[in-house]
This record gives structure tokens, C-alpha cells and sequence, in this order.
């Protein structure tokens, strides 16, 4: 009886082991496909289509899914998708490393200060921003989504003559249409990069030395939005390449990290990212939900080769999205590279 039980129920039990493999290896292959789609954009140089660019904003993250993967390759005993998830895994390792130059200046410094940039949400973590303006006492502040209230609420606790920040450039808007920015140097007016959030630029005199400011706020990838979003970088590209030899500093909430080719090309004119250059890099400032350690690094201050980053800290700030971040940099006379 016990031997005919064996010839029964062996069949059967290897059945359902075939379809568990089976099922574990089609799991493992549907996830390996899409991380893989999400790779191979990367590879490309390209943000491609929804949800791509949604998807790279995170590209760390999908060591996750990948080692899953692995996981389930390595129970179902399914060699290519063995050998498939290692060579994602290492395509993940290669792409995560940080991208862009990081040469230092060789010129003398000229000036030392301090750049905060902050996404408020709407106007909401207005109150929460004006006590960290004043116990970290940055010398720029780029404020986006700078509504009404929070513009009015800015000028009031820092503006005026004998003001901490005297000297200011805006676009004045509703919800996240406005964006500020404050400065202690003496600013000119200067073309903001066009878009459909405020954007304004400016040129600071900083004790002698002009430097080019401009506040970043492109669209944000949505579904659907991609194609103004990938235009309005492409403004802050083409501000970021006819800079010359000016120092220049663009700062704000790019809604893109360094795993958008569109950030990337950025990157390219030359600017370098500060948080990186203080070693900073990819340190998660959106959202704040999750950030950190979950999220991405869409806050950014991109400086021209003529500065250097001596630190950079993301600050809490209650009431937004978005943490804020200061950097301390150094201005540095021009010389030929």
C-alpha cells in the first residue's frame, strides 16, 4: 500500500512543482523586463515615455525589485534569470555612481557664501522656511512655489532698506506659479528663463565679482506633460550654455535627478553639482514622505566650474514636500582649463 501511494501522489507532487517553478520563473521574468526597460532608457540617454521617466527619478531603488528577481531565479532554479538579474544588478551599480565633473578650480578664492534653495509647496512651509533663513543665515535664497502670502511674508521679515536681505528678484504668482529670490549682495535684473512657473534670474555683485543667478522650477514629469517638461529643461540648458565665462549659479527644484538625460544634458554645459562636489551626492530631498532614506534628489545647485563646495546639508522643513538645501561655496578667480 505504501509503494502504490508513492506511484500515485509522485506525479502529482512534481506537477506542482513545475508549476511552482514555473509561475516563480514567469514572476521573476515580468519584473527583470520592466527593470530592464527602465535600464536599457538609461543606457540609451533617453527619458522615453511614461512611466520611464517617473521610473528613473527612483533608478536606486530598483536594486530592490532586481535582488527579488535574483531571489526567485535562485529558488526555481532558473539560470538565465540568474545570469539576466546580475547583469541588471550591475548595469544598476554602474548608472548609480554620480554623474558629472568634479574637477576643482586652480584660480585664488575670491568670496565664500552660503546658497539655500527651498520648495515651499504652495506657500505651506513658508513658516517653517523664515526660522531656518534666520538661525542658518544663508547670503542667496532661492524660494520656489512662492505664492502671494509667502513673497508678502519674505519681504516683511527680510526686506527693506535695513533689511537682513535688501535686495530681491521675483515672480510674483498664485500657488506655484511665484518664486523669490533673496540676496544680501546688491542684484541687477536679468531675463528669467521663460516657463510656465516663475523662473527669474538675476546678476549679484559679490564684494566686486558679478555672478549669474538663475532659479530653476521646470514642470514636472507627469503623465501626459512630458514633452513641456523636457522643454522648459531645455531652456535651463540653453540658459546653463550661454553662460560663457561668468560664474554662474542655477538653483532650485529641477523635478529631475541625475538620471534624466535631460538633467544630464545640463551637466553637460559644464556645471557641476554642488551637493556632489561636498560629497553629498544623491541624498534624497523629495518627497518628504519618504525621503529619507526613500526618494530622489530633485533639489539642486548647480555652479559653474569657477566654485567649489566646501558642504552641503538637507534641512527639514515642516509643511512642504520638499527638504530644503543649503550649500556653503566658494567663488574662485577664472583661469584657463
Amino acid at each position: 500500500m505504501e509503494t502504490a501511494t508513492v506511484e500515485r501522489t509522485g506525479p502529482a507532487e512534481a506537477r506542482h512543482r513545475t508549476r511552482g517553478r514555473s509561475a516563480g520563473a514567469w514572476l521573476a521574468g515580468l519584473v527583470l523586463a520592466g527593470v530592464s526597460v527602465v535600464v536599457g532608457c538609461r543606457a540609451a540617454d533617453t527619458d522615453a515615455v511614461t512611466p520611464v521617466p517617473q521610473l528613473l527619478a527612483f533608478l536606486p531603488w530598483l536594486l530592490a525589485p532586481t535582488a527579488f528577481a535574483l531571489l526567485l531565479a535562485l529558488l526555481v532554479r532558473w539560470r538565465t534569470g540568474m545570469v539576466w538579474s546580475l547583469l541588471v544588478l550591475a548595469a544598476l551599480a554602474w548608472f548609480i555612481e554620480p554623474y558629472g565633473r568634479t574637477a576643482e578650480p586652480t584660480g585664488a578664492p575670491l568670496a565664500e557664501f552660503q546658497v539655500l534653495t527651498s520648495n515651499v509647496e504652495f506657500g505651506r512651509g513658508t513658516d517653517s522656511l523664515l526660522p531656518a533663513i534666520r538661525r542658518e543665515r544663508p547670503d542667496i535664497v532661492f524660494v520656489e512655489e512662492c505664492e502671494y502670502r509667502c513673497s508678502a511674508a519674505l519681504e516683511r521679515a527680510f526686506g527693506g532698506a535695513a533689511g537682513t536681505y535688501p535686495y530681491r528678484q521675483a515672480v510674483e504668482g498664485a500657488g506655484s506659479d511665484g518664486s523669490v529670490i533673496l540676496s544680501r549682495f546688491p542684484l541687477k535684473a536679468a531675463p528669467g528663463v521663460p516657463g510656465t512657473m516663475g523662473m527669474p534670474g538675476a546678476v549679484a555683485d559679490v564684494r566686486g565679482h558679478a555672478v549669474r543667478l538663475q532659479l530653476a522650477h521646470p514642470l514636472p514629469p507627469l503623465p501626459g506633460r512630458l514633452s513641456p517638461w523636457r522643454h522648459e529643461l531645455g531652456e535651463l540648458r540653453a540658459y546653463a550654455g550661454a553662460r560663457g565665462d561668468a560664474p554662474t549659479i542655477l538653483a532650485g527644484d529641477f523635478n529631475a535627478s541625475q538620471d534624466h538625460a535631460a538633467f544630464r544634458r545640463i551637466l553637460d554645459t559644464g556645471l557641476r553639482d554642488s551637493a556632489r562636489l561636498a560629497g553629498a551626492s544623491r541624498t534624497p530631498s523629495w518627497p518628504t514622505r519618504t525621503a529619507s532614506p526613500f526618494g530622489a534628489q530633485i533639489d539642486h545647485v548647480l555652479v559653474s566650474r569657477d566654485f567649489s563646495a566646501n558642504s552641503a546639508r538637507f534641512l527639514d522643513i515642516a509643511d512642504t514636500d520638499h527638504r530644503a538645501l543649503l550649500v556653503d561655496v566658494t567663488l574662485h578667480r577664472h583661469t584657463a582649463w
